[in-house]
This record gives C-alpha cells, sequence and structure tokens, in this order.
C-alpha cells in the first residue's frame, strides 16, 4: 500500500461497505417498524436482485456490444421494477395475511428463505457471480484509493438514504409510514389506510434490499446464500442502532462497516465478527433498545 494512508484508506473502506449496509438495513428497518415483523426473506430479495443483473449484464453485452456500464444501467432499472413487483405479490400472497401475527410471520419468512434459496440455486446454479467492472481504475481521496466502482456505489447509497430520509419526513405517504409505525390504532383513527400503507412500506423495504443487491454486484461475487450473510449484519445493525429506528440504521450500519474495514484488516473476518457479536452482547445489556431505540414501558 505504498503511498497511501492506512487509517484514510481504512476508513473509506468503512465507508463504501457500510453505506450499502446501511442501505440493506434500512429496508428491514422499515418493514418491522411498519408491519411489526421480523422478516428472513428480506435477504433473497437482496439475493435475487444481485444474481438477475449479474446474470443479465455479460448477456446483454455479449449480444449488444454495449459498454459494460450502459447495460447494468438498463439491467438494474429493469430487475427494479421487477423487485418492486415481486415485494408486492410477496406481501399480498404471504405477509398481508400475518401482518397481526409476528410469530406467523416469522415462521412463514424463515420457510420462504429457505425455499427462495434453493430455487436461486436451481435457476442461477451455485457457481459465483459478478458484474464485469463497469468504469475501471481507481480515483484517490483523502490519501485513500478506492475502485471507481465502488465510489459509485457509495454516492448512490448515501443518495439513497437520504432520499428515503426525505420522503419520510415530507410525504403524506412517508407520514402514512411512520404514523402507523408509531401507533397503529391512532393512525386508523385518522383515516390512514394502514393495509395500504404496510403493502407500501414492504415494497420501498424490499426495493431497499434489492437496491443493495443490484449496488454490491460489481464489486464482489454472488451466490444464492449471499442474502443470509448480509440478513445477519442487518439483524446487528439493527440491535446496535434500535429497532425501527432509520437513524439508528444508518448509525449502526457503519458502525458495522468501520469494525469490518479495521478488524479484518488488523485481524481478520472472523475476529471482526467475534467482535461485533461481544458488541451487540454489550449493547444488549447495557442499553436493550439500541443507541437510538426508545425503551418500553
Amino acid at each position: 500500500m505504498s503511498g497511501v494512508n492506512l487509517t484514510s484508506q481504512l476508513l473509506i473502506n468503512g465507508l463504501q461497505i457500510g453505506a450499502v449496509y446501511v442501505v440493506f438495513a434500512l429496508g428491514l428497518t422499515l418493514i418491522f417498524g411498519v408491519m411489526r415483523i421480523i422478516n428472513f426473506a428480506h435477504g433473497e430479495f437482496f439475493t435475487l436482485a444481485g444474481l438477475s443483473i449479474a446474470t443479465a449484464v455479460p448477456a446483454l453485452a455479449a449480444a449488444s456490444g454495449w459498454a459494460n456500464w450502459i447495460c447494468y444501467l438498463l439491467c438494474f432499472v429493469l430487475v427494479m421494477a421487477g423487485m418492486a413487483i415481486f415485494g408486492g405479490v410477496m406481501f399480498k400472497l404471504v405477509f398481508e395475511r400475518f401482518a397481526r401475527d409476528p410469530v406467523g410471520a416469522l415462521i412463514v419468512s424463515l420457510g420462504l428463505s429457505m425455499l427462495l434459496q434453493s430455487l436461486f440455486g436451481l435457476g442461477f446454479g451455485t457457481a459465483p457471480r459478478k458484474v464485469p467492472a463497469l468504469l475501471p481504475g481507481i480515483t484517490v481521496l483523502a490519501g485513500g484509493r478506492i475502485s471507481n466502482d465502488r465510489l459509485i456505489v457509495f454516492v448512490v447509497a448515501v443518495a439513497l438514504t437520504a432520499g428515503l430520509g426525505l420522503l419520510l419526513k415530507r410525504t403524506r405517504l412517508g407520514m402514512a409510514l411512520r404514523a402507523v409505525a408509531e401507533d397503529r390504532e391512532a393512525a386508523l383513527l385518522q383515516g390512514i389506510d394502514d393495509r395500504r400503507t404496510m403493502l407500501a412500506g414492504f415494497m420501498i423495504g424490499g426495493l431497499l434490499a434489492a437496491i443493495a443487491g443490484g449496488l454490491i454486484a460489481p464489486t464482489t461475487v454472488l451466490t444464492p446464500i449471499i442474502g443470509a450473510d448480509y440478513l445477519t449484519k442487518a439483524f446487528i445493525i439493527i440491535i446496535l442502532g434500535g429497532a425501527g429506528s432509520v437513524v439508528g440504521a444508518i448509525l449502526g450500519g457503519f458502525v458495522v462497516g468501520f469494525i469490518e474495514s479495521f478488524a479484518g484488516f488488523f485481524f481478520d473476518s472472523t475476529f471482526a465478527l467475534m467482535l461485533l457479536l461481544a458488541l451487540v452482547s454489550l449493547v444488549l445489556l447495557v442499553r436493550p433498545q439500541g443507541l437510538m431505540g426508545h425503551a418500553t414501558r
């Protein structure tokens, strides 16, 4: 790493991976906040989007001769449109009937996760897939280096996080989502359709997971079970930040990203995971509601 400031490099690495974790965890946080269910199939939205893009981009590039980044943009838009529809179908067929049954939703989502992982293995195969580099090259920032693809991922992830914040604070849909999350009965008394609001929340949450999968496709290899790894990180993030807290998910995502970057470099990925689990245990002991969560009475 000649000519590179080590601290800057590790900070950049932590910011980049943390930004993706934030987008993924925000989707799970939104679903939990609105529906009060833990969706174990959330990682499969990530996996399906990533594998679909990683499969479609090389095929389209070979057939059309277009540049990889053009093929990626086209595939990304089409896949995200399909994932939004997929999320709506999953809600209507599976999750709507468990809207007031958290235990039932947890069980059915766990079964759905295992089913989808098996289907992904049959449909995409078990060989790892990756989108070819979109914009080859390195950008130097504050003494550290980051590939152009990873820089794009970071910028888009930050923009999406800011966009979600604006949606929740400045739009009627966002206010409805927050109202249902805070007090469903009171929201009903104000004339808010909780079913439509939960559908919107579930679709947005699933779409955020899919976007995270699509963003990570050019920077890492994808397998039919990669979503399970990201789901584990999302649970850690939510415990650290506080269940249902958007700010907590953002804080927790970057904390996890920095720990993975620094501990993974100086030790290894196993030690980084152990450190994360130790931190989660400490938070549960000292502040069970999470760093930004509210204590229940």
